[in-house]
């Protein structure tokens, strides 16, 4: 009996180690990201993306890029500035593609990083998935610095999140998230030496980078960005609509296909 107990304690002992729990694969993974988890500006492939108004809704002849997909407007009106950009979405339930890593998709708003690749204030919720468990992060981020998680927030597939980021200046500015499902809403004041420009405004699914690399990119199904404006410094908005779509195409394979009506931008996965 004593030998039987011996060998089942050893026996789980192994598999405890084989297996890593979610609470330790969680700890790896926010030590991980706390120094290399950051989104980069817009990666083109094709060389010419459209800057005379935008797509007309529906168009599938997006610009294509490796990391970005979403819809970018690549300037604001003639004598003006983005000074805010916002929309809301329902948190998708991301799949594995296969194989045994991590994988992950983030669903952000910001200004600047096409055009102007200086800077970029933005924030966002990832979406992470190994194997069967899900997770998610929320972050901020004044590129080129890494982005930084928000504590006292959290989400489950299905609820609703409002996204902004404000520019109170060219160096300072607010990110703000907002779950409307449980009432939660998180914010940080931010300030950089990094300049934006403040002339693109943006609604992005990315495939963005942790430890030097892009991330294995997941099935996040269907992101829908809604109430999706940009504030320009005198007072009026521009709906996402009006900007240029992009698809994530990697190694030949488009991975995402991008549709636009008014405020409302789809991405979905291919």
């Amino acid at each position: 009996m004593k030998f039987s107990t011996t060998i089942t304690a050893a026996l789980f002992a192994a598999t405890t180690l084989a297996a890593p729990t979610a609470e330790s694969r969680l700890a790896k993974r926010i030590a991980r990201r706390a120094s290399s988890r950051r989104t980069n500006p817009v990666q083109w492939i094709t060389s010419n993306a459209e800057t005379d108004g935008g797509n007309e809704p529906g168009k599938t002849d997006a610009e294509e890029s490796t990391n970005w997909s979403g819809v970018v407007i690549q300037s604001p009106p003639s004598g003006t500035k983005f000074t805010a950009v916002s929309a809301t979405f329902t948190v998708p339930k991301p799949t594995s593609t296969g194989g045994s890593s991590e994988q992950a998709a983030s669903a952000w708003v910001g200004i600047d990083g096409d055009t102007c690749g200086s800077a970029i204030l933005q924030t966002g919720v990832d979406f992470n998935v190994q194997g069967s468990s899900v997770s998610y992060d929320s972050w901020y981020e004044w590129y080129p610095d890494y982005a930084y998680d928000f504590s006292g927030i959290s989400f489950s597939v299905g609820d609703q999140v409002a996204l902004s980021v404000v520019a109170s200046s060219t160096t300072s500015g607010t990110a703000t998230i907002k779950n409307l499902s449980t009432g939660q809403t998180v914010s940080k004041q931010i300030t950089s030496s990094s300049a934006l420009c403040q002339e693109n405004a943006e609604w992005i699914v990315e495939d963005f980078e942790e430890g030097g690399g892009l991330v294995p990119f997941a099935d996040f199904n269907q992101v829908t960005f809604s109430n999706a404006v940009a504030h320009t410094s005198n007072g009026g908005t521009v709906d996402a609509g009006t900007g240029t779509q992009i698809d994530i195409v990697q190694n030949g394979r488009q991975l995402t296909q991008v549709s636009d009506s008014g405020t409302t931008v789809t991405v979905k996965y291919t």
